[in-house]
């Protein structure tokens, strides 16, 4: 019989905010840290990804994307 390993709810939100970085990278066609670095510098894991797991995560790849480069650079000018 297979034998499933089980994950908490934090460590699939995990998962997804490194789906949502390396998924803004591969959109900007640059570096996967480039794009922690430049949304971790805004706070916009703290305060948007993570706070809005669940209406993001139901998003299609291409629409977070979107969303995730437009908050990026609105809040980048913001700084």
């Amino acid at each position: 019989m297979e034998e499933f390993i089980k994950i908490s709810k934090e460590q699939i939100i995990m998962a997804f905010v490194a789906t949502c970085i390396e998924t803004t990278a591969r959109y900007l066609g640059t570096d996967y840290s480039e794009v922690y670095n430049r949304m971790n510098k805004v706070g916009m894991i703290e305060n948007y990804i993570l706070p809005n797991y669940e209406p993001l995560h139901s998003e299609s790849r291409e629409i977070l994307a979107e969303r995730l480069i437009e908050c990026l650079e609105n809040w980048e000018k913001e700084l």
